[in-house]
């Protein structure tokens, strides 16, 4: 099955009058200008420390499961253990590459010239 250039063309062309925002006007996309008055938003510090700390609940949560299967507990399965630890890894992980992100962010602003 081949599909043409023209009919692929003219179904992106229709497809994306669909999808257009309603930001946009009738002119060739330039946008409408609007006011962004999203100030109840919580500030990256905040984001930050919370994001932290939902890291530290999952690895409490992993470290908790972990003992009580080793203690016998038997409401609590390997499996269940398995996936908290996993979980706690992946978002310590994540954590991870986020504050590697911010500190090449700061050593590339400090090292622009003034």
């Amino acid at each position: 099955m081949q599909i043409g250039a023209n009919s692929l063309l003219q179904e992106m062309q229709s497809l994306s009058g669909e999808i257009k925002p309603s930001g946009f006007n009738s002119g060739f996309g330039s946008p409408i200008t609007q006011q962004v008055s999203n100030t109840s938003g919580s500030d990256f510090g905040q984001l930050l420390s919370q994001a932290i700390g939902s890291v530290g609940e999952l690895q409490a949560n992993a470290g908790s499961l972990a003992t009580r299967l080793d203690m016998g507990d038997t409401r609590v399965t390997l499996s269940d253990t398995v996936i908290a630890r996993e979980k706690s890894s992946v978002a310590f992980e994540a954590t991870m590459q986020v504050r590697n992100k911010l500190i090449d962010a700061y050593k590339e602003i400090m090292s622009m010239p003034v």
